[in-house]
């Protein structure tokens, strides 16, 4: 599996492409927010004559997603995510205007969107991604986790050395540091983990170093 990194928007949301060699794809958080970035995305799937079989948020806040209303228009793709997270698709302007971004001439919310659900199984190519609810950031959080890779796409769940914020609507902190502890540290120790934001960690190193939930916190 083939993975690409897109850092966009102000926030600096990591978007990924996930491919093969059948020249299938999937990806999760499509965040690009300025023109440039558009064009950025897009010419990486045209030039590679990707086919996007899916089109995956880890979870509904603002900052993930910028650019799932392109995609799903220009590719006919319909926007998978867990249902838990809808409501906050209702305040996406009021959350924008709290991080000092623009939203008057845009509405990011998805046109149409269908739900993913702890233990369903994406396929596409010869690969397969498998679905981990992990509430508490927001009550939709997911993961996506390609164990024969060992890979897995955390969304704002589990960083390098932190966790994901928890005071936004419906946040827990008790929530989300259970979610990590139960079922991400579970995990192989060398899955490599690629969050939402910032760099790529494993498993092995949060469960041993991270101060919120590893073992020094223990």
């Amino acid at each position: 599996m083939k993975i690409k990194t897109f850092k966009f928007n102000p926030l600096g949301v990591n978007t990924y492409v996930l491919s093969d060699e059948t020249k299938e794809c999937v990806v999760i958080d499509a965040a690009f927010f300025y023109a440039d970035e558009q064009e950025l995305l897009l010419n990486y799937i045209l030039d590679h004559d990707f086919v996007i079989k899916h089109l995956i948020n880890t979870h509904l806040h603002f900052d993930h997603l910028f650019g799932v209303n392109t995609l799903s228009s220009r590719f006919g793709l319909t926007l998978q995510c867990h249902p838990d997270d809808v409501f906050l698709l209702e305040d996406i302007p009021v959350q924008m205007q709290l991080f000092g971004l623009p939203s008057v001439h845009a509405d990011y919310r998805p046109v149409n969107h269908s739900p993913l659900k702890e233990g369903d199984r994406i396929s596409f190519g010869n690969r397969q991604l498998q679905v981990l609810h992990l509430p508490g950031h927001s009550p939709g959080s997911i993961a996506m986790y390609d164990a024969e890779a060992g890979a897995l796409f955390s969304g704002d769940v589990l960083f390098h050395s932190s966790i994901g914020r928890t005071d936004l609507p419906r946040g827990s902190y008790e929530t989300l540091t259970n979610s990590i502890r139960t079922k991400l540290f579970r995990l192989p120790d060398a899955t490599t983990v690629y969050p939402g934001h910032g760099a790529a960690t494993t498993i092995g190193y949060e469960k041993r170093y991270n101060p919120f939930v590893g073992m020094q916190q223990a």
